[in-house]
């Protein structure tokens, strides 16, 4: 710029070179396009601006006049209209292509849109056969359909809402929590306890021969982890409340509509607490919080599921934000099923594990809303789970928190910090050598704990009314299934 400026005093002005002059400061001063999302763009802040969007294209009209494009970069579900001269029309112009668009943004005459870009330049950055395609312009391909297309499925309305919804609602799980007190903890992947104690864990050994045959990497068996639930009870021994947000892994040979192999699991402990309802207030808090988050800033992402995947699921979250979450006990919940008239697949007595059936009835006989089941036998959960000797029944104090179309979403207990409670318990189960480690917990500054999890994918069904979890996560992973 300063070589110009002086290259151009330097010489004796004459009229001609005085234009030329002009000329050349109007060409290099010329300002560059202002890069916009279509998120951006829609908030008429550059009106009459000359910008640049890019993105891929959705729809592609040509007429005698005009050629039309509605452009999505991905941070919008509404999709930018382009208006160029016919002249601008290329054969690889396609829907599906990913384009450059330079021009001016103003404000469109059309209703159903505020602005759309008046294009002077149009590039072709990536082109698509529109033929070989798997999804076509103005077609609605269900849920089903594209899950096939595990690689391209974001290029998809549905999904790319889902994507957007997913992403907002870990943004409200995680400020829940931060303006709630609780620090955040990485809990790992790789560990050597089964946490759930079911067994269906994913052992880690490396894929060279670099450790002898018979011996670990670790020197002890891993896994892929099946919750952070006992790292988190470590942290509890420093901070009073805590939790993590990550993935767990569960080795079900299952293809059902409920389960993954590879999940994200919101946990959280608290520490100081001697009641359940300390837990439960939580679990509801948040997930009022989250939902209320999303429905406020996916307002129109959220509306495509509840009006054409989901018509009608809007009035019932609106329901369940509205009324408290009832409590009953397990026993409740038993006399409940068996007063039932309904017939199940599974037997309905005091010591059985509620099936998916008992838990949608129980929810659905409370009003359709979320319900808390208090109080598990105690044979039915885990080691670290607190006895309530004082109840007439052995049961632990452990809670469930059932949801509308999934059934279960939390579980959790208060934990087991009774020293001589625990020792003998893990006793019983052969575990006190492997967990030698947690009793220290209980030895060196104990205090009363508890904490629960949630499916963070169970959690976008309830909100979304979606049927199957393989169309609320980005790459489902389940048995005979990893494509990418």
């Amino acid at each position: 710029m300063f070589r110009a400026a002086a290259t151009m005093f330097s010489v004796t002005p004459t009229a001609s070179l005085c234009r030329g002059v002009l000329f050349s400061i109007r060409h290099y001063c010329k300002r560059t396009p202002t890069k916009l999302r279509v998120s951006q763009a829609f908030s008429g802040t550059e009106l009459g601006a000359n910008v640049k969007v890019q993105g891929w294209v959705r729809s592609i009209r040509s007429q005698k006049s005009n050629l039309f494009l509605h452009l999505n970069d991905g941070s919008s579900l509404q999709s930018l209209q382009v208006v160029a001269s016919p002249e601008l029309n290329d054969p690889s112009l396609t829907f599906g292509s990913a384009v450059e668009v330079t021009g001016v943004l103003k404000k469109s005459p059309h209703r159903n849109q505020p602005v759309e870009l008046e294009a002077d330049q149009i590039h072709v950055v990536g082109e698509c056969n529109p033929v070989d395609f798997p999804f076509k312009t103005k077609e609605r391909h269900s849920l089903e359909y594209i899950r096939q297309f595990p690689h391209l499925r974001c290029r998809t309305n549905a999904f790319s809402s889902l994507l957007r919804v997913r992403s907002e609602a870990t943004t409200a799980i995680h400020s829940y929590f931060k303006e709630n007190g609780f620090v955040q903890i990485h809990t790992p992947v790789i560990t050597s306890n089964d946490c759930e104690g079911a067994g269906e864990l994913f052992q880690v050994e490396p894929s060279s021969a670099e450790v002898e045959e018979g011996e670990n990497f670790f020197s002890v068996p891993a896994y892929l982890t099946v919750s952070g639930q006992l790292h988190l009870e470590v942290m509890s021994g420093a901070f009073s409340r805590v939790y993590t947000f990550g993935p767990t892994f569960r080795a079900e040979n299952s293809q059902s509509r409920r389960h993954l192999a590879e999940f994200h699991m919101v946990e959280a402990e608290v520490s100081f607490t001697e009641s359940l309802e300390d837990l439960t207030k939580v679990m509801e808090d948040m997930f009022r919080s989250a939902t209320e988050h999303v429905l406020a800033h996916c307002a129109e992402d959220v509306d495509l599921f509840h009006k054409h995947v989901t018509p009608g699921h809007r009035n019932a979250v609106d329901f369940m934000l509205k009324e408290r979450f009832p409590v009953i006990t397990y026993s409740e919940a038993i006399d409940i099923l068996n007063r039932s008239s309904q017939k199940f697949a599974f037997p309905t007595h005091w010591g059985c594990d509620l099936q998916t059936e008992h838990e949608k009835y129980l929810v659905k006989h409370c009003g359709n809303i979320p319900v808390f089941v208090t109080d598990y036998p105690y044979d039915l959960k885990p080691f670290y789970a607190r006895d309530n000797k004082d109840h007439p029944r052995h049961s632990a104090a452990a809670v469930d928190l059932l949801v509308p179309g999934v059934g279960e979403l939390c579980g959790g207990s208060l934990r087991e910090e009774r020293l001589d409670l625990l020792r003998a318990r893990l006793e019983e189960v052969g575990l006190e050598d492997t967990y030698s480690w947690y009793l220290d917990l209980r030895r060196f500054g104990s205090v009363p704990h508890g904490g629960f999890g949630l499916g963070f994918e169970r959690y976008l069904q309830c909100i979304l009314g979606v049927d199957s979890i393989k169309d609320v996560i980005p790459f489902p992973r389940f048995s005979h299934s990893c494509p990418l």
